[in-house]
This record gives C-alpha cells, structure tokens and sequence, in this order.
C-alpha cells in the first residue's frame, strides 16, 4: 500500500518525506485554508519536496472555472494531480484533463456507483472517504471493499482505489485489508502507526541491558 499524507503543513511534509513514509500528498482548500500561506506557492513548495503525486483540488463548482482552475494547477510541477470533485461537472473536467494527459484524483466518493463514474472517464485516482460515512453511521470499510471487487473485474480499470478521510491506524490497516492502493492520512495517523506498548517496552529493555554490559559500539 502507498501512504500520501493528507496536508498542506510543509514541515509535515518535510519530515516524512525524510523519514521515507510518503509517497504523495493530498490537499484540499480547507487544509491550504488551515496551514495558511499563498495556495500556489504553497502547493509548488509541496511538490518540490515530495515526488510523488501531489493532489491540488480546483475550488470552483461551474465547469468552466473548474476548467481553467485545473489547466492552471497542472501548470505547476510535472508530478501535480488535479483533484476534482465527483459531480456532473468535476467528471466532465476531469475526463478533458486525462485526455491531455493529466494525472486526476476524484474525490468526495460516497458509493460505488460513484466510482464508476470516476473509472469510466480513466481518473487516476478515487478517493472514498471513509471515515465520513462512518460518521453517518454507514460502513465506509465495506465502500472499499465493494469498490476494489468492481475494479477487479475489469482488466481495463486502472484507476487506484485512494482511501480517504482516514481516522486511526486501525483504519489504514482495515483499507490494507479491503483492498485500497493508497491510503491518504494526516502526519498524526502516521506518526500513530509507529506506536505500540510492547515496542516502547522492548526498546527500554534493550538499553537498559545494553548500558549493563559496560559496553560502547562506537
């Protein structure tokens, strides 16, 4: 599974990316909104850093802007992906962009039948939110799995399957399981996965026997 961070916090970025833990980035106007800072500039910064894909999401609604939004964002680093939103018109910019080659996450996925959509007009990536259908009480897990059983049935998709809207370790785990190529997360998520008790315990043990022995590697 790949692991992109869900974030626009460059110093965020900075460390994983030296840590080894990403293979991408997404963003949104809202997590650009709460980093602060000129979105472009932010963005260009991002993919400086990163990479891999790094996802920057038009903020219009009407095709036409959306359009010009996307043709705009792509000008800005060869490993930009344009996110879209899934309605009538993100697709309809979203499918023009692949026709010229442009790499697009589709985002907001809240069904099956949605990705679909997103596979039929060739989108690089879907993205179900998962945690935001458990919020309303439905199964996001079961979005995942239902989605990568269509996909897997046609030879022709080649869209990859982006969870999103990702909670917990226990979350990224479960998305490993059901079949998701990329797992999205915020730097918290990621730094949780790194977490167990006995791991904490193991390594005190280690050192404290290790100073025992009197000894020195270096």
């Amino acid at each position: 599974m790949k692991f992109f961070v869900d974030t626009a916090n460059v110093d965020d970025i900075r460390e994983l990316a030296d840590m080894g833990m990403l293979d991408g980035v997404t963003t949104n106007p809202s997590l650009i909104n709460k980093a602060g800072g000129d979105f472009l500039e932010t963005v260009t910064e991002i993919c400086r850093i990163v990479p891999g894909p790094v996802s920057a999401e038009v903020a219009a609604t009407d095709y036409e802007t959306m359009m010009k939004e996307g043709e705009k964002l792509a000008t800005l680093a060869s490993n930009i992906c344009v996110k879209v939103p899934l309605t009538p018109a993100g697709l309809k910019v979203g499918k023009n962009l692949v026709d010229s080659g442009q790499s697009i996450n589709v985002t907001l996925c809240f069904s099956a039948a949605q990705a679909l959509l997103a596979a039929k007009i060739g989108a690089t990536y879907v993205s179900p939110f998962i945690g935001r259908l458990d919020d309303i009480g439905q199964d996001g897990m079961q979005l995942i799995r239902d989605i990568n059983a269509i996909y897997g049935q046609y030879e022709e998709i080649g869209t990859e399957i982006l969870a999103a809207s990702i909670r917990g370790a226990q979350h990224v785990v479960q998305a490993a399981l059901a079949g998701a190529d990329v797992a999205t997360v915020p730097p918290a998520v990621l730094h949780q996965m790194f977490k167990h008790p006995l791991t904490d315990n193991g390594l005190e043990k280690f050192v404290s026997d290790w100073k025992a022995t009197g000894q020195s590697i270096l």
